[in-house]
């Protein structure tokens, strides 16, 4: 029997509409615990990270609720992110009670911005970020990541956030990063995948190994969260 399923989604969105993913456990039908993810600068939802951790989740009795937005502008992005964030509170299959709010690269910079905005206007709209590989800065360019994490350390303290990058990303210098946390008011925890880049690819190690481990380091996180 599959543990998840998984339905194509159309999220309005002005005069348009958001693709998107929606991946729920297969035999549950009281999940109030929910995941938005989406993806980077390049590729959509479908990106394998995002499809893998996905599965894990609704595997795990989460729903995992992922889209595309191709926009390449933040603010255009935040946007979108926030058009899926009422779409998933106004869903009638599932009572959803705690929503934490995630991407990839450039997706968990659009996910920290709406997660500072909606914090601004109500200490209950989500419960935590999760960042996979947060871009602190472009390669050898150090002096952009004062501007590029200011959501992530402008999120309040009652929020959690979970950041998990490779000890090899040349977008996430490691002292500047933990800097970073070091000034944040919000509750962090940061697991460091030990030889990955960017893309999280470790030499050596298959891609489905490391996509297993940060796909338990997420699942161990957020069950943390909820107990």
């Amino acid at each position: 029997m599959a543990e998840f399923d998984e339905d194509s989604v159309k999220v309005p969105f002005g005069t348009k509409h958001l693709d998107a993913a929606m991946c729920f456990p297969a035999s549950e039908t009281d999940v109030d615990t929910a995941v938005i993810l989406t993806h980077g600068a390049g590729g959509d939802m479908n990106f394998k990270h995002l499809v893998s951790l996905a599965r894990a989740l609704a595997s795990n009795g989460f729903l995992c609720f992922r889209f595309t937005c191709k926009g390449l502008n933040l603010g255009y992005k935040v946007k979108a992110y926030r058009a899926v964030w009422d779409f998933l509170k106004s869903l009638q299959k599932f009572t959803i009670k705690q929503i934490f709010v995630g991407g990839r690269s450039m997706g968990c910079r659009a996910a920290a911005a709406l997660a500072r905005q909606l914090s601004e206007e109500s200490e209950d709209a989500l419960q935590g970020v999760i960042c996979l590989s947060f871009p602190l800065h472009p390669p050898a360019l150090m002096n952009a990541h004062l501007q590029r994490s200011e959501d992530l350390r402008g999120l309040p303290d009652h929020l959690s956030v979970l950041c998990v990058s490779g000890t090899e990303d040349i977008m996430c210098d490691r002292v500047l990063f933990e800097g970073i946390v070091k000034e944040m008011k919000a509750k962090v925890d940061v697991f460091w995948v030990k030889g990955a880049n960017h893309g999280l690819r470790v030499k050596g190690r298959s891609e489905d190994s490391v996509l297993d481990e940060v796909n338990s380091q997420v699942i161990t996180w957020l069950t943390k969260q909820l107990a």
